[in-house]
């Protein structure tokens, strides 16, 4: 065993300490990925023990070897499957030593299967209430019993001693035959009958502690609050209140830091390097392309921190509880509630947190719909359209007409969620949406180091994965707006008159209307004329058409492309001169003005619905592992764009 590596899978009921386990054993070397065919966590790390390289799996949480999700069948179909490369040498079955009857069900179904197990009994702090330690069963197949506090990591080190001891488990490997079991699972009358039969045997077996009181303990007064139809309701909007409080404004000055870092960067390397298509590649494409990658960690980190926080106190299992009936109409279930709420402050750590939903249909609908939600991207579009198109008006003598339109497109936003919700629901048909079953632990006191343990493993996913998408995808839409046909952009330049007196305000204006004339003249601004044809029912000309294309990077691009088209310069703080020039441009093609209610509405609608962001993008390629729903979400919320704006148009007008 000291010549190979030793592969070893954790196993067990969910809410058992699984991952925190994995979390001592591995520490930071640990990786996420997804098992293949299916959008399942596939959590393995590395440890070293006395010279020896073990690979941990942390297996998904599973009550039982008979598979109904999709988390079930990954365990399932690796335990049957001999040959597959993740079977494991040596299986660390974790059992909650408080919850020992339920936890014990699936661990003598791993034992008739003859794997080479070790116990791991959670909870060491607690007192057991089932006589457990002198079972012969331990001895007959000389499994070891290790005890462990996932809050203190006492015990961690004596079970990584088992595991080094444990010699025996290698020459089972050949041993192991699935038994009765596979002749049980595909008949759901036997497996009903076997689960019976297992559970008459363990607690013939470990019968409870006189000692010890055997009745269920009573709700606890807290959870008559947590949990209560309305004040349930009430605490958990004013736990997402205060969340997205430090979301939107602690987050915003780490994101403006390292904005404003890699502006300076590109600025320094546009100034240090020669001129060149290499330099331009450098500072205006790959850089700026990075820093949109890491612009968005402080908004993962800091969601991702609430939420572990609310996961590892219990809380978040009380808030699925009461959500669930809310939005299972609609598709979803109480899992999805968050997800959906995160996406307000951005869809990015909201389609990230979908991953706590097992159910397989119910996560992706959540992913698919979670972009329809207003993210704080989207307000320097509302803003400054709302500034250019809606009145300064009082409704009834107190409420603000520009408010209640920023209002409106985030209900509007809302509302299209739960609709997708319903259709993809309805087309989504490949399994039945059952009951939702869960075990609400006990409310506790959060483990930190588990806490940021997953912080750095959600910002490592993202940078790391996510990430090279997103700045690939930068670099060509970089490219498309940086060049086109070089006749064509020369002859425009040179209608520009060079201004004699050559000021530094002159210089300025005459670099801006330069950018401006070559945008329109790249490849991206030549699409942009080849669409104008097609969003012109919409009220939208070649500019907005441009700045739609290039939006997609980020939708808050939409403000920098009008104001370099627009000829505004690099000073895009100043908004009013933006205003203006926009509010005095006139559509070519209707003779009207550009920005009116109609159009300014049409565009506000638009950009509710549509798929404007590179990096959501490449979010549910990862998290869904095809590009195939991704595909499907930029096609469906392109179509929603389009006729919610067309239809805006059509009534405004």
């Amino acid at each position: 065993m000291s010549n190979r590596r030793c592969k070893i899978a954790i196993i067990g009921n969910p809410n058992t300490g699984k991952s925190t386990v994995f979390n001592w054993l591995t520490g930071l070397n640990q990786k996420v990925g997804n098992f293949p065919g299916v959008t399942v966590d596939r959590k393995s790390g590395n440890f070293n023990f006395d010279g020896v390289e073990y690979e941990v799996i942390d297996l998904p949480g599973t009550y039982s070897i008979f598979s109904r999700s999709d988390e079930e069948k990954v365990v399932r179909d690796l335990l049957f499957n001999t040959t597959d490369k993740d079977f494991p040498d040596i299986v660390l079955y974790v059992a909650d030593q408080t919850q020992w009857e339920r936890n014990m069900l699936l661990f003598t179904q791993l034992y008739d299967l003859k794997l080479p197990l070790i116990l791991v009994r959670t909870m060491a702090d607690q007192p057991c209430p089932w006589k457990v330690s002198n079972h012969p069963i331990w001895k007959d197949r000389l499994i070891p019993m290790v005890a462990v506090n996932g809050r203190s990591g006492d015990g961690m080190d004596a079970l990584k001693k088992a595991i080094h001891d444990f010699q025996d488990a290698v020459s089972l490997r050949n041993e192991i035959v699935a038994g009765d079991l596979v002749h049980l699972q595909d008949d759901p009358k036997n497996q009903v009958e076997n689960t019976k039969q297992r559970y008459a045997w363990i607690k013939e077996n470990f019968p409870r502690k006189n000692s010890l009181n055997s009745s269920t303990p009573a709700k606890s007064k807290l959870d008559q609050v947590l949990i209560h139809p309305i004040w349930g309701y009430a605490i958990f909007a004013f736990v997402l209140f205060i969340i997205f409080q430090f979301i939107f404004r602690f987050a915003s000055w780490p994101m403006d830091a390292i904005d404003g870092f890699f502006i300076a960067i590109s600025q320094e390397a546009k100034e240090i390097l020669p001129e060149g298509p290499f330099t331009n590649l450098l500072s205006e494409g790959l850089i700026p392309g990075i820093g949109g990658v890491v612009t968005f960690v402080p908004q993962i980190a800091f969601l991702f921190f609430f939420l572990s926080i609310l996961e590892e106190t219990g809380y978040m299992s009380r808030v699925v509880f009461i959500m669930d009936k809310l939005v299972r109409p609609f598709g979803l279930n109480g899992k999805s509630v968050v997800p959906l709420m995160s996406s307000v402050a951005c869809a990015i750590p909201g389609i990230m947190s979908a991953r706590t939903i097992s159910n397989g249909r119910d996560r992706l609908i959540t992913i698919l719909v979670a972009p329809l939600m207003s993210c704080s991207a989207r307000i320097p579009v509302y803003t400054l359209l709302i500034a250019l198109v809606v009145p300064d008006k009082l409704i009834g003598g107190w409420l603000d007409l520009k408010g209640l339109v920023l209002f409106a497109m985030y209900a509007l936003g809302l509302i299209a969620a739960l609709f997708m919700s319903v259709v993809f629901k309805w087309f989504l048909k490949s399994r039945p949406a059952g009951f939702m079953v869960m075990e609400i632990p006990s409310l506790k006191p959060p483990m930190f180091r588990q806490v940021l343990l997953t912080v750095w493993e959600k910002v490592r996913v993202f940078v790391w994965d996510a990430g090279k998408v997103i700045v690939a995808l930068s670099v060509i839409l970089w490219a498309l707006a940086s060049y086109g046909p070089n006749e064509k952009r020369e002859q425009a330049v040179a209608a520009f008159q060079h201004p004699e007196a050559m000021n530094e305000q002159a210089q300025k204006d005459y670099d801006a209307k330069v950018n401006a004339v070559l945008l329109e003249n790249s490849y991206i601004g030549i699409l942009g004329h080849a669409i104008e044809p097609f969003i012109a029912p919409l009220g939208f000309d070649w500019k907005i058409g441009i700045s739609i294309i290039t939006s997609f990077a980020a939708r808050e691009v939409f403000v920098g492309s009008m104001a370099t088209i627009y000829s505004v310069g690099d000073d895009f703080d100043d908004n009013t001169h933006l205003l203006d020039k926009m509010r005095r441009d006139i559509n070519q093609s209707t003779m009207q003005p550009t920005f009116n209610l109609a159009s300014g509405m049409a565009l506000m609608v638009f950009y509710v619905f549509a798929m404007q962001c590179l990096a959501t993008f490449a979010i549910v390629q990862r998290e869904t592992a095809s590009w195939k729903w991704p595909m499907i979400q930029v096609v469906y919320m392109a179509v929603l764009a389009y006729m919610g704006a067309w239809l805006t148009y059509l009534l405004l007008i």
